[in-house]
């Protein structure tokens, strides 16, 4: 998924995305004559006024934003029609601070009906009806409100979405709108009208943006810890609901997974760039804590070898959070032997002067494990050419292995570089690696901006083990589940597809000159456990996800939208899995915190090769 630090920098309010919205002119400007609010909605997703003028629409102003770039009010017609399809809300669009209106205020106002696509048309967002360019008149104040439409278990359908219209490249757009069908159709017959919530339990935690998510369907997919599992491509989690404020931000609930916003929420309905429906609160409910604990996992034996995966999301020297990742390594992973470590950045961070050396990065972080009472860890890593690998520009991203020389030793084989590939041989009958550390066929188009592998080899108790850290093509560019084109796109996958073909084929490679080779591929995979990526990552038995051999309900990394998801896995080798002596934990310490230091969990796997 994209990483809130690039592709959500500029959300700071659910504003902020009309900033960058399109608008979808379907018919040259004509006048109507004076219409209602669920005429002007109504029963597709576009407006069949869209791009017309409409003059005196009356309805009752429900909430005012007066902040960001999208400003402006909502009105909801008290007098609403008999088809469920059609809202009786819509937004009207100031552009700046609304002046001289008040929720309670019956208005009549007079505009041009438009259609804003949150994001541009590329992202592939559903539209925004929208009354802009409004001319106001109120004409009496202190009515009272519509009575809010309650979104709950009962009202939201099971299916998510109706297929896209073949003839219309998938988009759903101009198809009837079936509001007891489908839960895109009935959240959509509801745009801009006042909703509420009750007692809804939080899904995502609150994050920086002053956002969090909860869901109106308790039971749905739920985990021991409150959240919704992303089980499966047709397993969207229906009742997930984003939640925002139209008031202070200061006031907005710090709250975990699991939490409870009890009594109402309630306000408008809208829809942004960054979740899709969007609860703007003008009532906040009570946040009530669940007590949620950070995981802590389980010290390997003296003869297991414990091996992590740890995404600690963009680390510099500048950063004042690796007492807290030193704490999380020693406490809640209990030291492992090894750990990839993602998103390791260069000596300067984001600074972009050429500097792709991570010696003071990787030493801070060393140094803060050992005043956390751990190990002093070794490292080893590969610096990449200057802004090859992606990420934040500027930052050089890279894996890094971390190991505990008291248990384990690397086995160093010079020539390493940013380009150079490392390969496989075979010596006195057993596969070793030409370079190590090296990276996997570095020069291929898959890794075009984009983390390379690193591999080497390490020995634990007299045994070879080739470890493969990985930091796959990111989910930037797809899009969203609530897309107008359903099925969405996920164009970030054909990326990811050409890489775990080519980490396979390395795994291949080793395991058909050493049978019982210990190999594992681990890191930020940025796809899921049941993905096209996953299956060819494991190929033909030549690896398989670890994360498999937990329940359902615990299979998850990251929590995107609501959506308790893998993106971080460790895949083993027929050697390792064969007679199932081994244990994976996925140590929760991040996703669902709203004080995270990093937005992933680390995965552990035990096991005695």
């Amino acid at each position: 998924m994209p990483s809130k630090s690039s592709a959500r920098l500029a959300a700071l309010t659910v504003a902020a995305v009309c900033s960058a919205a399109s608008t979808i002119v379907l018919t040259a400007p004509a006048h109507a004559d004076s219409v209602r609010i669920h005429d002007i909605q109504g029963s597709t997703r576009i407006s069949p006024f869209a791009g017309k003028q409409v003059t005196d629409v009356t309805g009752i102003v429900t909430g005012i934003r007066t902040y960001g770039s999208s400003r402006g009010f909502w009105i909801q017609d008290p007098s609403p029609d008999a088809d469920p399809a059609t809202s009786e809300g819509v937004f009207v669009f100031t552009s700046s601070t609304p002046k001289g209106v008040a929720v309670g205020d019956a208005v009549t106002v007079s505009g041009t009906v438009s259609e804003y696509v949150p994001g541009g048309t590329a992202s592939g967002n559903q539209s925004l009806t929208e009354i802009t360019k409004p001319t106001t008149t109120v004409v009496s104040s202190g009515n009272q409100l519509p009575a809010a439409t309650t979104i709950d278990a009962k009202s939201v359908p099971a299916a998510y979405a109706p297929a896209g219209d073949t003839t219309a490249n998938g988009s759903i757009n101009a198809l009837p709108l079936k509001p007891s069908a489908y839960a895109l159709d009935h959240y959509e017959a509801l745009e801009g009208m006042t909703v509420r919530v009750t007692d809804t339990r939080v899904v995502g935690a609150t994050d920086p943006y002053t956002e969090l998510w909860v869901t109106v369907k308790p039971h749905e997919n739920r985990n021991r810890h409150g959240g919704t599992v992303y089980g499966s491509y047709d397993a969207q989690n229906t009742g997930r609901l984003q939640i925002q404020s139209l008031g202070s931000t200061a006031d907005f609930p710090k709250a975990n997974v699991g939490d409870t916003l009890t009594g109402t929420t309630a306000g408008p309905l809208d829809y942004n760039q960054f979740g899709g429906y969007t609860l703007v609160a003008s009532e906040l409910g009570t946040l009530r804590s669940a007590g949620l604990k950070r995981e802590t996992t389980s010290k390997q034996r003296s003869s297991e070898l414990a091996v992590a995966t740890y995404n600690v999301e963009n680390l510099d020297p500048a950063d004042d959070t690796f007492a807290e990742h030193a704490s999380a390594i020693v406490n809640n992973l209990k030291s492992p032997d090894i750990v990839s470590l993602e998103e390791i950045q260069d000596n300067n961070g984001a600074k972009n002067d050429g500097t792709v050396a991570a010696d003071q990065t990787m030493t801070k972080l060393i140094d803060a494990i050992v005043a956390a009472g751990g190990p002093r860890y070794d490292w080893r890593s590969i610096d990449p050419a200057d802004g090859a690998d992606g990420g934040e520009p500027g930052g050089n991203i890279r894996q890094a292995f971390l190991f505990n020389p008291e248990r384990v030793s690397f086995t160093d084989r010079a020539g390493g570089d940013a380009t150079t590939a490392t390969d496989v041989t075979k010596i006195r009958g057993k596969a070793h690696l030409t370079l190590s550390p090296g990276r996997i066929a570095p020069a291929d188009e898959a890794w075009k901006n984009s983390r390379k592998p690193l591999a080497g080899e390490f020995v634990f108790r007299g045994r070879t083990v080739f470890v493969i850290a990985n930091h796959f093509n990111s989910k930037g560019g797809d899009q969203g589940l609530t897309s107008q084109y359903q099925p969405p796109a996920r164009s970030s996958e054909t990326q990811r597809h050409q890489q775990a073909a080519l980490v396979n084929a390395f795994v291949k490679d080793i395991l058909d000159t050493q049978k019982n080779a210990d190999v594992i591929a681990l890191g930020d995979i940025n796809d899921f456990e049941f993905s096209q990526t996953t299956k060819l990552l494991e190929g033909r038995g030549e690896l398989w996800s670890a994360v498999k051999s937990l329940p359902g309900n615990e299979r998850y990394s990251y929590v995107y939208q609501g959506n308790s998801q893998v993106l971080d896995q460790i895949l083993i080798s027929p050697s390792i899995r064969r007679d199932c002596d081994f244990e994976y934990d996925s140590v929760h310490v991040n996703a669902e915190f709203n004080d995270q230091i990093s937005d992933h969990d680390p995965q552990v796997l035990r096991f005695r090769p």
